[in-house]
């Protein structure tokens, strides 16, 4: 058999096995959870590319922002400009530059509501919780309440949450969980983050 015939073998193996697999899936009748998480950057990229793979399917999405505060971000301009986004900043900035917990809680708690009541509505197909992970890992949020709120959110509702360090009980919550790995950064190097790239 040439290598060719031997390829071709095996590719229909693959595709059987692919098939089945796919035959036997169901749709859960839900929205999903996504965890974004990991050291290595992409985790709100991320969740961007799958903002604009919704709306490519006309579905209605939300973002509500924790920490990132009054950044001015590249995805947050494109949005506007295309007009089809709620949208909701309501960081107050990096923990490192507030240097006041009871701010930062109050912040924490005031997005998360917010956030809640778009869960709730069911005027939502996708919301992304963009670094709520930061948020939970300073404790300024309680897991366990974040997790009864992903559980009372309105079916047609799914939800991504991004931030590094995310909790051990939300990952074992979530339907799909993706690690970041950083294998190399520029800012190791001493290159400052670039417009169109890093924000």
């Amino acid at each position: 058999m040439s290598d060719s015939e031997q390829h071709k073998e095996k590719m229909k193996s693959v595709q059987a096995k692919q098939r089945a697999k796919v035959a036997e899936a169901q749709d859960p009748g839900r929205g999903l959870v996504l965890v974004h998480t990991g050291k290595g950057k992409g985790k709100s990229s991320s969740a961007f590319g799958v903002v604009i793979r919704a709306l490519g399917w006309k579905q209605k999405v939300g973002v509500v922002q924790f920490i990132k505060g009054k950044w001015i971000t590249g995805e947050k301009r494109f949005f506007d400009q295309l007009g089809d986004v709620t949208w909701h900043t309501m960081g107050e900035g990096f923990t490192w530059d507030t240097q006041d917990r009871d701010r930062d809680i109050a912040a924490a708690q005031a997005a998360f509501a917010k956030g809640a009541q778009m869960m709730q509505s069911g005027d939502y197909d996708l919301i992304v919780l963009d670094e709520i992970n930061i948020a939970l890992r300073y404790e300024y949020l309680d897991v366990n309440e974040v997790i009864d709120t992903l559980k009372g959110r309105d079916d047609r509702t799914g939800v991504i949450l991004t931030g590094r360090d995310a909790k051990p009980e939300l990952m074992e919550y979530a339907d799909l969980v993706t690690e970041m790995t950083e294998v190399k950064h520029p800012f190791q190097a001493g290159i400052k983050a670039q417009r169109g790239v890093d924000f």
